[in-house]
């Protein structure tokens, strides 16, 4: 094993200035992590326009531009309710309740901050290697399109689902009264839970397939018997019915329980490993940021395929450590071509390597491909990489050079923490009262919220390690987690509730108005005003037109994701892959 790696911590950006301009919830939450990467806030001028700017630049360095904000004006795209109404966000949201509800939190501003600070980044690490983009575009309707598109690539697939799109879904209540979500991937541990609980036999068997699926599908339309049960129990006795079976359950935190506790970490962290450091392959003349670098991913579910996918996008190229037999999500429906969509949605592109990480001689085959990579990138149970002696210092002792990345659900920040899936993160950080207005039960969304913004902000810390190790010659260990995605999406709420004040959204906030035939979503700004019109007996666009001969701006609301492929506000740029299946835009524009 190597020795061990140093805990300084370092930020890639010290030196560097920066100004901003535009939306505040785009540009405040850019602002806030260039800062914790090193650099020197300057001017920020923000406003009501729909576009920003931001200049990064400084220490003898040909600055970096980014053009960021919510889409195309004309297409009436100009805050966060009508980005989530046009790309499908609150039809997906909305699953669990029957009817499209927006977020009540910026969720397509935070992800498109994140996706401006990638392409900033990007650009540094190319300059470093001599590829000279210097400007990027990024948007929320990217961002958007980008969050719903396993969704959209199954409501494109040559079958339909494999369970119900119906109501239904977590949380569930005690006798107390006290709302708490419930995990596990076992249906043998599912089946034991329930018994204990002396639920029926029938209600218990109907409701694994749409709990298990209720990650693919945002609903879980199992038997309203189950909420009967849990209401019949104290919560201590489901408590106990839970670590009998190997289940386990999370009470929902409320947003001034997680103020309270909120350590103020950042949402990654950096060490400098040994120095020694190569700085990566030659790069081509002209290409991506990140052409001719190499990522391995041993990644599951969602988080770190993404975030590979996202390094792929930049010009990576992504080989994906798959167990023996390949990964059995490619079978999961609906498919494409044969192979599931929602596994092309993260992984096309990759390059597939079967290896047994329990056999020795699987563990220095990967060792071995370590060596020669930039980028090592996995998302195991905590401590499980030690255990197989793939940790950090081990792969630094076949490549000094390496950012070994690892997202986790925790980051080892919270004591006692429950198992780290995106809805169990969504209970215990507040995540449940942030997305819903007063009016509505705390409930985290079945939308995977967490897993996406986890995605981003793991490619985000990759990048940061990138430029690291570009600027000292040392590997670099990066961590990022749900936590921080978490606390990031909360972190307007958190800053109210430490303040004292309420930290959640007034009843009714970003919930879409049904017309005749469909829905519509008002801006932000003017959604009282609208909200004073009787809608319900006018057509989608004649309600729209009402409105507007009013001064009120609005959107409608998809509800189909599949008729993305041909809505006008995107101009075509949602295409099919080579299996057939739908791929959204790139989520920058480089040149």
């Amino acid at each position: 094993m190597a020795s061990p790696a140093t805990t300084q911590t370092v930020r890639p950006l010290d030196t560097l200035r920066f100004d901003t301009s535009g939306p505040p919830q785009i540009t405040s939450v850019v602002a806030d992590r260039l800062r914790l990467l090193g650099a020197q806030g300057g001017a920020a001028v923000q406003g009501d326009t729909a576009t920003g700017q931001v200049t990064l630049g400084g220490a003898g360095s040909e600055p970096v531009h980014a053009t960021t904000g919510w889409g195309d004006p004309a297409a009436g795209l100009v805050d966060e309710a009508t980005v989530q109404a046009a790309t499908g966000v609150m039809a997906v949201h909305g699953r669990r309740d029957g009817s499209p509800r927006g977020l009540a939190a910026d969720y397509t501003a935070t992800a498109t901050a994140v996706l401006t600070v990638q392409g900033l980044l990007a650009m540094l690490v190319g300059a470093a290697r001599g590829i000279q983009p210097q400007q990027v575009s990024t948007g929320a309707d990217r961002a958007g399109l980008l969050a719903v598109s396993q969704y959209l690539a199954a409501a494109g697939a040559d079958e339909g689902e494999a369970v119900d799109l119906a109501p239904g879904g977590p949380p569930f209540t005690s006798a107390e009264g006290t709302l708490f979500e419930l995990e596990t991937l076992d249906p043998g541990a599912w089946a034991a839970f329930w018994r204990a609980l002396e639920a029926p036999a029938d209600a218990m068997r109907a409701g694994w397939r749409p709990f298990q699926f209720r990650y693919a599908t945002a609903c879980a339309p199992f038997p309203a018997t189950l909420h009967t049960v849990t209401r019949a129990h104290s919560f201590e006795r489901i408590r106990q019915a839970a670590a009998l079976s190997g289940a386990e359950v999370c009470v929902l935190c409320t947003l001034a329980e997680r103020a309270a506790e909120h350590d103020g970490a950042a949402p990654w962290s950096l060490r400098l490993l040994d120095p020694g450091a190569r700085t990566g392959a030659a790069a081509p003349p002209a290409g991506r940021p990140l052409s001719g670098l190499t990522v391995l991913e041993a990644g599951r579910r969602i988080q770190a395929p993404l975030a590979a996918h996202l390094l792929g996008l930049l010009g990576a190229e992504v080989v994906r450590i798959e167990p023996p037999g390949g990964d059995p999500l490619r079978g999961m429906p609906p498919a494409c071509s044969g192979i599931s969509a929602r596994w092309l949605a993260l992984n096309r592109g990759k390059r597939a390597v079967e290896i047994d990480i329990k056999a020795e001689a699987d563990r220095r085959r990967l060792r071995e491909m370590a060596a020669e990579a930039d980028v090592f990138l996995h998302n195991w149970a905590p401590g499980k990489a030690g255990e197989l002696g793939l940790d950090a210092d081990d792969l630094a002792a076949v490549n000094p050079g390496l950012v070994y990345a690892y997202t986790s659900g925790w980051a080892g920040r919270l004591p006692d923490a429950p198992m780290g899936t995106d809805f169990m993160v969504q209970a215990r950080t507040g995540v449940g009262e942030a997305v819903r207005p007063e009016d509505e039960p705390p409930a985290p969304s079945l939308m995977t919220l967490l897993d996406v913004l986890g995605g981003l902000t793991g490619a985000e810390a990759v990048l940061a390690g990138l430029l690291l190790r570009e600027r000292t010659g040392h590997g670099v260990h990066v961590d990022s987690s749900l936590l921080g995605a978490a606390d990031t999406l909360t972190a307007p709420a958190l800053r109210r509730a430490a303040r004292g004040q309420n930290p959640r959204r007034p009843a009714g906030f970003r919930r879409p108005l049904p017309t005749a035939d469909g829905w519509i979503a008002p801006t932000d700004a003017n959604a009282a005003a609208a909200a004073a019109y009787d809608l319900r007996e006018l057509t989608t666009p004649a309600a729209l037109s009402l409105l507007a001969g009013h001064g009120l701006t609005a959107t409608a609301v998809t509800t189909d994701l599949a008729d993305l492929h041909h809505d006008v506000r995107f101009h075509g740029s949602i295409s099919r892959d080579a299996h057939g299946a739908p791929a959204v835009p790139d989520p920058w524009s480089f040149r």
